[in-house]
């Protein structure tokens, strides 16, 4: 558990550090537009000024050939030189396209009228002209940039994300795969070897009752050794009746549990429905969550056992009333590694998920659960 929250904590940690960077480099950007826009406005009204020397005639000392290049520097801005009625006098770096399309151009002149202020040139016997403009190519693109680079940031660390998943998911499966194969490995020697030994027993006369229980002890090694086998590659699945699958399983937990704890079933056992199965692996899943429930109780409680059969899947839900789950949990709990015990692997519900949706296409859940009043866990099956 402890090692599940130290990866959330550095995810969290990297997370935030593309945020600052994105971010930082939004309030960069934005502080370069605004100095932009700033010398821009500054190059319209030293246009303006230009244009009103030129058209004072009155100015003996106008400098004309400085005035012209002053107007030809400026062919980064668009601008509009209009009269006091609106009417226009003359256009700087506007586009063709505007200027051949008088709505086009209409439309381009209001939203000048809207982005700045004009610039006002008084021309005598109060008379004024004025110099709409707006932002240049450049400061546009400028000003939408760190939003773009903020979605590439943003893109990557999703992409990033994706191909870590992925790429721990499959170092997952490959973990899963080799520490199964070793485990089924291990175990199919002493398994065997104590196979020998009930033979043993039964010829040197033994209590009957003791070899009957240490040969069942056997079996389930046996069943253990092949679980772990087939975790490794996809089982075989064969239509099966489920419910003696079912009370199969519970009854191994209820015998190796507690008194205070109730078993209880909503349908009979001698009843019949049938579902593609590999009887032993999901077997497994059985007492894997019937366990989780056990510990959730913690003393006396009850966990009853119930399937809805619907047309196309049924529903197997597994119910105690101990002592819940937090919403924020209802996924976490099927994370490797995830345990609210002090001992354990936390592999249980994980390796559980895996046997239900991987190797029989269902899906298994959180159903319902409230802290303090007990977990629904619900196993959907195809039929």
């Amino acid at each position: 558990m402890n090692s599940y929250k130290g990866k959330l904590h550095w995810k969290f940690i990297l997370l935030l550090i593309a945020v600052l960077i994105g971010i930082s480099s939004l309030l960069y950007t934005n502080k370069l537009v605004n100095e932009l826009k700033d010398e821009e406005r500054k190059k319209v009204e030293l246009w303006a000024s230009a244009t009103k020397q030129l058209i004072d005639l009155k100015n003996p000392d106008a400098n004309i050939d400085f005035l012209f290049q002053v107007i030809e520097n400026n062919n980064t801005v668009p601008a509009i030189l209009a009269n006091s009625q609106g009417d226009t006098i003359s256009t700087r770096n506007i586009d063709s396209h505007y200027l051949n399309n008088p709505k086009s151009f209409e439309k381009l002149f209001h939203k000048m009228k809207s982005e700045h202020k004009p610039i006002e040139i008084f021309i005598g016997n109060d008379i004024k002209n004025y110099i709409y403009y707006k932002d240049s190519l450049i400061l546009t693109k400028l000003k939408y940039y760190p939003y773009v680079q903020l979605g590439v940031i943003m893109l990557f660390i999703f992409v990033s994300y994706l191909a870590f998943s992925g790429f721990r998911k499959f170092e997952q499966n490959q973990v899963w795969v080799g520490l199964t194969k070793e485990t089924a490995h291990q175990l199919g020697t002493p398994t065997s070897s104590l196979i020998g030994w009930v033979d043993v027993l039964r010829m040197k006369n033994t209590d009957p009752k003791l070899v009957s229980e240490f040969e069942r002890d056997v079996q389930r090694l046996e069943k253990i050794t092949e679980r772990f086998s087939k975790v490794g590659s996809k089982p075989k699945l064969t239509v099966t009746n489920i419910v003696p699958v079912i009370y199969n399983a519970v009854n191994y937990i209820k015998n190796r549990s507690s008194n205070k704890i109730k078993f209880t079933f909503s349908f009979p056992e001698d009843s019949e429905i049938m579902v593609p199965l590999n009887i032993s692996l999901f077997e497994w899943v059985v007492e894997n969550v019937a366990k989780n429930s056990i510990d959730a109780i913690r003393g006396e409680g009850e966990i009853e056992f119930s399937i809805t059969d619907n047309t196309q899947v049924l529903f197997f839900d597994i119910k105690d009333n101990g002592k819940g789950i937090h919403k924020s949990k209802f996924k976490t709990i099927f994370k490797p590694g995830y345990t609210t015990r002090e001992r354990g692997w936390g592999l249980g519900l994980s390796l559980s998920q895996r046997i239900v949706e991987t190797y029989h296409e269902g899906k298994i859940f959180v159903f319902q659960s409230e802290p303090g009043k007990g977990t629904t866990m619900r196993i959907v099956l195809k039929k």
